[in-house]
């Protein structure tokens, strides 16, 4: 690409043993970045933990049960995150088209005899086991790469300084379609990561900022479109209703909310203390080791134990957007924005929900909350980041 100062690049694939000392993977590796991560993800363990370690009727009288559990799916978290920094993005980004038809397949698959109801949402698959698997969880990936792979392509070749339209319209047919499908179930908290994603990528790519303002514009009339025609199921539409007036039905639909912010209320500077919040043992929440696990960190830990959970997932944050503003690809600038976006609004999200400040959309807190899909997920995004980082080009 013109203009580059670059040399040579890192290797784009395996680089283990050998690259010298100095450039070595490990030491290229974002370690602080790696390290709020696994502290985000340790702190949900007892988190976590401490949510269900009383309740029977989820843990079938185990009270380890959940906390193996969410180590396991951390543990096959980082080995998918090890195996994404082998792989390198730049690999990946060959098999994007296959990755993005086995994702659009597992999300229409759940509209099938296969998919199983939880919460309202039909957005879930069940595997033998007592196992389950969330596609719309990698299909945000999947957007990612997709996206990422068109409207980089010819400006990392050098042959245009910008995404051009017909590139543009490409991409976000590419993102409309999981979508479509994602939304029928329906998952309305999955569609607005995406949508966050979509914003977050187009904006990172230089595409004309009429894409931006055009698609903010689709996105309003679409809502209202939705709204009108009644297409929301009517758990959701009481939902908004709640956040917009709390006092609604406090006992019904508002209950999860009004329960969240005693519990985080009463946590005070310190909180409680791990395992003794009465909020949480008292089972007065509900989901509360998945959806609303902040609140177990606001009743238990307190300001500061909360406080911390925003500070290592702002340095996750940080930490990518340095990523994003020193590779020299768009390729990877893209990918590592797409990421940011989802990160960043799926965190306001989870925790706003739980504070009042923003509608219930049953989304996980990334590293967090209990749930193998979106662990896994959110680990393979940071192996693309450190891919990113690691493969990064090396002046001479």
């Amino acid at each position: 690409m013109a203009g580059f100062s670059v040399q040579r690049y890192a290797p784009e694939r395996s680089t283990w043993g050998r690259l010298t000392a100095r450039d070595s993977v490990v030491r290229r590796l974002d370690w602080p970045l790696l390290g709020s991560a696994i502290a985000l993800s340790f702190i949900g363990s007892l988190l976590v933990w401490s949510a269900t370690r009383g309740r029977d009727s989820l843990t079938h009288g185990d009270p380890y049960y959940f906390l193996f559990r969410h180590a396991l799916n951390t543990g096959i978290g980082i080995a998918l995150m090890i195996g994404t920094i082998w792989l390198g993005h730049r690999t990946l980004r060959g098999a994007v088209p296959i990755m993005y038809g086995l994702s659009v397949l597992l999300v229409m698959a759940v509209l099938t005899p296969l998919g199983a109801t939880v919460n309202g949402a039909h957005a879930w698959i069940l595997l033998p086991g007592g196992f389950s698997l969330q596609p719309s969880e990698f299909t945000k990936i999947t957007i990612i790469l997709g996206m990422a792979m068109l409207l980089a392509a010819r400006v990392d070749a050098g042959d245009q300084v910008h995404p051009d339209h017909r590139t543009v319209a490409k991409a976000l047919g590419l993102a409309a379609l999981p979508m479509v499908v994602v939304m029928g179930m329906p998952d309305l908290g999955s569609v607005m990561v995406m949508v966050v994603i979509v914003l977050g990528v187009l904006l990172a790519s230089g595409a004309s900022n009429r894409w931006v303002f055009g698609l903010l514009g689709a996105g309003a009339a679409g809502a209202v479109a939705i709204w009108q025609l009644g297409l929301l199921d009517d758990y959701q539409i009481a939902r908004f209703a709640a956040f917009a007036n709390p006092a609604l039905d406090p006992a019904g639909v508002g209950y999860n909310t009004n329960q969240a912010r005693i519990a985080i209320g009463s946590g005070g500077l310190s909180g409680t203390g791990l395992f003794q919040g009465t909020q949480t043992t008292g089972q007065f929440v509900p989901e509360q080791q998945t959806d609303f696990v902040f609140t177990v960190a606001g009743e238990e830990l307190g300001f500061l134990g909360a406080g911390l959970i925003l500070v290592l997932l702002g340095v996750v944050l940080w930490r990518a957007c340095r990523i994003a503003r020193e590779t020299t690809e768009l390729y990877g600038t893209i990918v590592a924005a797409g990421i940011i976006a989802w990160f960043a609004f799926q965190a306001f999200e989870n925790i706003g929900m739980t504070l009042g400040i923003m509608p219930v959309a049953g989304l996980p807190l990334p590293f967090v909350s209990y749930g193998g899909s979106s662990m896994f997920a959110v680990w393979v995004a940071i192996g693309l980041l450190q891919s990113i980082r690691v493969q990064r080009p090396i002046t001479a």
